[in-house]
């Protein structure tokens, strides 16, 4: 597996992660709110809708550390954590695009699910779930087990935020929302409209929380996207979900690869992350 850090021809001091010539993520060094890829937008359109002040924030997968700077530089104060199980990774983009010394970013290497096993009861507002392992999320982070150990990390009212890759019938992304529902009521979606429409494969972005999210505000934010964005709120999302099946440790896959063509396709801003 190759992996690098490829300069932003577009932009000085921006840099893609591509790993086997595919861009995973993109971070401008110099501008913490300059979002390339779509998903990271949708993240951050949940992120700022709740409620105001810093954040405990537990990232499982680093990536390039793009929604840690961010998360920085609009929710000043912030504690957070980044977790990957490549070492190499991390060492890169420490490398080429270090953090401002500033942000407050605790990395540990290690598998995801085994440090959120470690991790104390009511300590996180927030758990983003981003991890891919080669070009699919590995089926035990995508349990009704695995979210058991969420609901418990979290504090009350704090929100998951899982990254999904998935297209046509989207049953994998359909299982992930109906198996956060067995902790976290109240759930919302939001994707690329061709992606939710199910025309193409890609990135769908689920929150779950135990309390309402701030929907009119997510909504706003998603309308105002440079691409068109879908939105689903609580209702929508339970509908979505109906009938869909509860991932289990016994009977969870992994998530489906993208289509050949998407694995190869360069500066995707709507392809599933691979």
């Amino acid at each position: 597996m190759s992996t690098e850090m490829a300069p932003d021809p577009d932009r000085p001091g921006a840099f893609y992660l591509r790993v086997n010539d595919s861009d995973q993520s993109h971070v401008d060094t110099g501008d913490p709110y300059r979002l390339e890829f779509d998903y990271i937008r949708h993240l951050t359109y949940v992120l700022d809708a709740l409620p105001p002040g810093p954040l405990r924030v537990l990232h499982l997968g680093a990536g390039a550390l793009t929604l840690p700077r961010y998360v920085a530089a609009a929710r000043p104060g912030s504690y957070q954590q980044a977790v990957d199980i490549d070492a190499g990774l991390i060492a890169l983009v420490r490398e080429v695009a270090p953090l401002p010394k500033r942000v407050k970013v605790k990395v540990r290497i290690g598998d995801a699910r085994e440090q959120l096993a470690a991790a104390p009861g009511d300590c996180y507002d927030v758990i983003v779930v981003d991890v891919y392992a080669g070009h699919v999320t590995p089926a035990h982070l995508t349990t009704r087990e695995f979210f058991a150990e969420c609901a418990r990390v979290l504090r009350p009212g704090g929100a998951v935020l899982f990254n999904a890759g998935d297209g046509g019938e989207q049953r994998y992304a359909r299982a992930i929302v109906a198996t956060l529902g067995e902790f976290f009521a109240q759930r919302c979606l939001l994707a690329g409209t061709t992606v939710l429409r199910g025309r193409r494969f890609g990135n769908l972005v689920v929150g779950a929380s135990t309390v309402p999210f701030d929907e009119p505000a997510i909504a706003r934010r998603a309308a105002g996207d440079v691409f068109p964005t879908g939105f689903m709120g609580a209702a929508e999302s339970a509908g979505y979900a109906k009938g869909a099946r509860v991932n289990t440790d016994g009977d969870a896959v992994a998530s489906p690869a993208p289509p050949a063509l998407l694995e190869v396709r360069k500066r995707s801003r709507g392809a599933a992350r691979p």
